[in-house]
């Protein structure tokens, strides 16, 4: 069948300020034109809501509803997981899909979670602690027969590994052999055997083809950034040439992960081929990409393939280890959407917000099943890539672990920035690191900060991430005056440190996280 390009016009804010467009395949007996516009009282697009409707059983407004308080939830808990520190055990929407339950550790800090509208929830571990269980099983990475991954799951506070049926003891052996307490392990048995969503030797409506040395593989475009797209990382290795879905060369793949911390990958495109920020949902109609904020555990979502089309669910877990047969993958989202072999690398959204790339999954579209994705953002930080958006919500910088020069917007004065907090030094050479009741995790992306210095003092800024031989500066603010600080990280946990090069006195440090 012929294929027809589909020609977008589109506002696409780059940071060299290039405007770039991207090709998307169009199924055949559709027209060219752009997708229909999003409803003027939701603001989302109505194929986004006729998914949600269809997979969620919900109707316009609740599917609105649903969308707009993921966005405010993702706000309010990457807020409180800075000013909480240590304390914070993880947020999630409840059941209704409204409710945002936050955990803490401390009974003192169910009172800063209250104030900004949601419900704490009393745990025993931390957030940060539960992550560092899991990463005692990562390194062990035992192929333990009949373990299929683990993951965080922070609504019962313990780390949650999956087994297959008959299994069980297998799985509490492997937590042991990794040094992780009994009470903090749950086992989850699942007949279900996670597998990468690439295929095999197939032709038909691809959105592209990976030329490997035992053959052909499709899978399917993430999403547009500058210079090409991303996609899952098992897609091909670095080096290996890429078809369009024209059969003609398009580039190569750039950038590859498989398997390991990720499950990521980056196309270039060398053939003059146009990138846009929007998706196909193989329907006739291209669904925009506005940005990348970071939909929370609970939040509806739903992922675009070219085997299966637009489909959609629920957000179940993060950071998520998946045994694959080719390798364990950290850092994955659990969902219960589905997907097909093809649907490989394909993007998923929450409203016209990337989150990430299908990686694998087990079942079909016909019984159902569940998909696992890798998040964008730690795409776009490890690649230092510039996520192409429409006009509605900019374009996503590139990430990377270096200070930037901020922009005018975080700029503002050290009180505007939602996370406050004072210290003092008395002597120069002192330096303070905050919060003072530990680190803070975040998300990926921009964090941005102010510090206010005492008349005569010169203070210096550092921000840290927390690696595995200890903290790390990542972005720094020196010099004279005032300090603002602004760089686009990966997740993890951080900390801010304040040292005093001259002077003494009281500070005011302000901050905000993704």
């Amino acid at each position: 069948m012929q294929r027809r390009r589909i020609a977008v016009a589109a506002a696409v804010v780059a940071a060299v300020g290039a405007a770039v467009a991207f090709t998307l395949p169009s199924m055949a007996g559709t027209t060219s034109s752009a997708s229909k516009p999003a409803s003027k009282k939701s603001g989302v697009a109505p194929q986004i809501l006729a998914a949600m409707q269809r997979d969620l059983g919900l109707d316009g407004d609740q599917a609105t509803a649903r969308l707009q308080r993921a966005r405010w939830a993702s706000r309010v808990s990457s807020t409180l997981a800075a000013k909480t520190g240590s304390d914070f055990g993880g947020a999630w929407l409840a059941t209704d899909g409204t409710t945002l339950k936050i955990a803490v550790t401390d009974p003192g800090a169910a009172a800063a979670v209250r104030a900004a509208g949601a419900v704490p929830v009393l745990v025993k571990r931390s957030e940060q602690t539960l992550d560092a269980a899991k990463e005692k099983l990562d390194a062990v990475r035992a192929d333990a027969a009949g373990v299929t991954g683990w993951y965080v799951d922070v609504q019962t506070n313990k780390v949650v590994v999956v087994a297959k049926p008959g299994r069980t003891t297998a799985a509490k052996t492997l937590a042991k052999e990794a040094g992780v307490a009994g009470d903090a392990v749950a086992v989850l048995t699942s007949s279900a055997t996670p597998k990468p969503l690439a295929a095999i030797d197939l032709h038909g409506a691809d959105p592209y083809f990976i030329s490997l040395a035992d053959g052909t593989a499709r899978c399917s475009i993430g999403f547009a950034v500058q210079g090409g797209f991303v996609t899952a990382g098992h897609c091909g290795s670095p080096g290996d040439p890429t078809l369009d879905q024209q059969q003609q060369p398009m580039g190569a793949v750039k950038a590859s992960i498989f398997p390991g911390d990720n499950d990521e990958g980056f196309v270039q495109v060398t053939n003059g081929d146009t990138l846009q920020p929007f998706v196909n949902d193989f329907d006739g109609n291209l669904l925009p990409v506005a940005g990348s904020t970071e939909a929370p555990v609970g939040a509806a979502i739903c992922r675009s393939g070219s085997t299966t089309g637009t489909h959609c669910g629920t957000i179940l877990a993060k950071n998520q280890t998946v045994v694959y047969p080719e390798g364990a993958v950290t850092g994955l989202t659990r969902t219960n959407v589905c997907a097909e072999g093809g649907d490989s690398g394909g993007p998923w959204l929450s409203g016209d917000q990337a989150q990430g790339v299908t990686s694998g999954g087990s079942g079909d579209c016909t019984v159902g099943g569940e998909t696992f994705f890798q998040p964008v953002n730690e795409i776009l930080a490890i690649n230092n890539l510039t996520l192409l958006t429409t006009g509605g919500g900019g374009a996503t910088t590139p990430p990377s672990e270096a200070a930037t020069t901020p922009p005018a917007e975080s700029t503002n004065a050290c009180a505007d920035l939602p996370v406050q907090r004072q210290g003092s030094l008395s002597r120069a050479g002192q330096a303070q690191a905050t919060p003072g009741n530990g680190a803070f995790r975040a998300n990926a992306g921009r964090q941005v900060a102010c510090l206010d210095a005492p008349d005569g003092a010169d203070f210096d800024l550092f921000l840290q991430r927390l690696t595995g031989n200890g903290f790390r500066t990542v972005a720094k603010a020196t010099g004279d005056g005032d300090k603002t600080l602004s760089a686009n990280l990966r997740s993890g946990v951080y900390r801010y440190v304040v040292l005093a090069d001259s002077g003494s006195g009281a500070y005011t440090l302000g901050f905000a996280t993704p």
